[in-house]
């Protein structure tokens, strides 16, 4: 299909706002996954919102740093001139004109709204095909379920509905479905942008990478509340590097403090997220030069079973780099026991790491199939682009 013009895609994100290398892997796995398949492929940013400043912690109203990246980025994987960034302070599109922006949403074949990254005014409902790719569920659906208007108003605007809650719907899912025919689908990666065997072959440290306490919206449902911050199930993991003998990093914000010093004296190791973070290939080359990742879920997708799985994990898995990830119900989806181990305590990572330390060789290739088989972002993507063109 590659070459082949299928149609005209815009899709809509916040990797100007939030400029770390995380948040712009994901934009640029869905535009080089998109233009795979044979779309015309443009992004616009035009959530009106502040960017974050990495330096100094905090949302600034002057979007020119975040911009300069992300144009550097865009341009770098061929999507120069074909991106637009809303500057809501001074109301100016900064890249493609306003005019140009309102006529891509009105005439493209499919407009994604990538996180729900914005909330639909008449341009976005103008569209003639608007999805919501939800990447965090949870708050979403209670809002629906207790008939928010605003979250009423957001559904109104879209066509059709994706999540990575793959496991919605199921018996053992307590988030509700609220009404919503949700397709189910998983992160994407573009695999020819993470190699295996990069690095060391047998590198020395289980990592991961990520913010320690998350702010956000923790969800009650029937009476128990689901917390948004994984610190909270890491907190239950704090020996297993001690206990499994292995050295474990965490690139993380977390410095000091009685988490940090449990941590320390149960084995694990601790990084600057900052500057690497904000690097598209320091990211990449931490990734890829891991002995594999370890890491938790938020508690808002562990328990309530929805079946999410990171989309930062399956870098590591296109990496050839084995994980072990808490289960949320997404083995139900996705093979485990080879490459990808679950765990849901202290006692199941221990042994899960230990297994993997066992043979190392046939779990790391292990790693690379299920990326190739249930993360390649072209296969996704069309089954994404299928359903919603119906």
């Amino acid at each position: 299909m590659k070459g082949k013009r299928k149609g005209q895609i815009v899709v809509l994100h916040l990797a100007a706002r939030y400029p770390f290398a995380g948040v712009v892997w994901q934009l640029i796995h869905h535009l080089i996954g998109f233009r795979a398949l044979g779309f015309d492929v443009y992004y616009i940013e035009d959530h009106r919102g502040h960017v974050y400043d990495p330096d100094a912690l905090s949302l600034v109203p002057n979007p020119t740093n975040n911009l300069k990246r992300l144009d550097k980025v865009l341009g770098r994987y061929g999507f120069g001139g074909r991106w637009s960034f809303l500057d809501s302070v001074r109301e100016e599109y900064v890249g493609m004109t306003r005019a140009r922006c309102f006529e891509l949403l009105r005439e493209s074949d499919l407009v994604v709204n990538l996180c729900g990254a914005t909330e639909p005014r008449d341009e976005h409902r103008a569209a003639k095909c608007l999805i919501y790719l939800e990447t965090d569920p949870g708050v979403f659906q209670l809002e629906l379920k207790r008939k928010i208007p605003t979250a009423l108003d957001f559904a109104r605007a879209h066509k059709s509905f994706f999540t990575y809650a793959q496991n919605i719907g199921a018996r053992d899912c307590v988030l509700p479905a609220a009404g919503i025919q949700w397709h189910p689908t998983r992160p994407p990666v573009v695999l020819d942008e993470w190699h295996p065997g990069v690095g060391a072959q047998e590198p020395r440290a289980f990592t991961t990478v990520g913010t320690w306490r998350n702010n956000g919206s923790d969800m009650e449902i029937g009476g128990e509340t689901y917390y948004w911050s994984k610190h909270v199930n890491f907190q239950k993991m704090l020996d297993v590097a001690r206990r499994s003998n292995q050295p474990i990093e965490l690139a993380t914000d977390l410095t000091s403090g009685p988490d940090y010093d449990d941590a320390i004296s149960g084995g694990f190791e601790f990084s600057p997220v900052v500057p690497m973070s904000l690097d598209l290939d320091a990211y990449r080359n931490f990734i890829s030069s891991s002995r594999g990742e370890f890491t938790v879920a938020k508690d808002i997708y562990v328990r309530p079973r929805t079946g999410w799985f990171s989309d930062r994990t399956v870098c590591y898995l296109a990496a050839g780099r084995p994980v072990v990830t808490q289960r949320t119900g997404f083995e139900r989806f996705v093979p485990t026991g080879a490459g990808l181990l679950g765990f849901d305590n202290a006692d199941e990572a221990v042994e899960a790491i230990k297994q993997i330390n066992a043979d190392y060789p046939g779990h790391a290739r292990a790693a690379r199939e299920i990326a190739v088989n249930y993360f390649d972002a072209t296969k996704l993507l069309a089954d994404v682009a299928e359903t919603a063109l119906k």
